[in-house]
């Protein structure tokens, strides 16, 4: 059940990784939310949407 639950969490956060790839931000914002979305693999793609995605 683990190992689900970690490919649902490392599919989401390249979801989102590719999602703020392909915006239209600036690069160095992009680079930030990257780590912060490899850095907190469930909180970090919550906050980008919530916060980052306008």
């Amino acid at each position: 059940m683990s190992r689900l639950i970690t490919l649902v969490v490392v599919i989401v956060d390249l979801i989102v990784i590719f999602d703020i790839l392909k915006g239209n931000k600036d690069m160095e914002k992009k680079i930030l939310w990257i780590i912060a979305v490899i850095f907190l693999p469930i909180l970090g793609p919550i906050l980008y949407y919530v916060i980052g995605k306008k």
